[in-house]
């Protein structure tokens, strides 16, 4: 079984800096078969946690959190 590896705690903090409460993002990719996660999906960010995990307030009504090193957003 592969082992997770979380980020440091500065990488947690720049991006906490980079996509703070209230930012708007698109998503690029999300590596999740099992959701409707459809690239270009847009939403507002809710908070990063302590793995630096973003969640989003996505359109279609998910929260889905965007997981560091496998899932990928932009600002808009």
């Amino acid at each position: 079984m592969a082992q997770m590896k979380f980020p440091s705690r500065e990488i947690v903090e720049r991006i906490r800096e980079q996509y703070p409460a209230g930012t708007k993002v698109e998503l690029v990719s999300m590596n999740d078969p099992y959701r409707d996660m459809p690239p270009g999906l847009k939403g507002t960010v809710k908070s990063v946690d302590d793995t630096g995990t973003v969640f989003v307030n996505w359109e279609n009504g998910s929260g889905l959190g965007v997981v560091y090193g496998e899932d990928k957003i932009r600002k808009l």
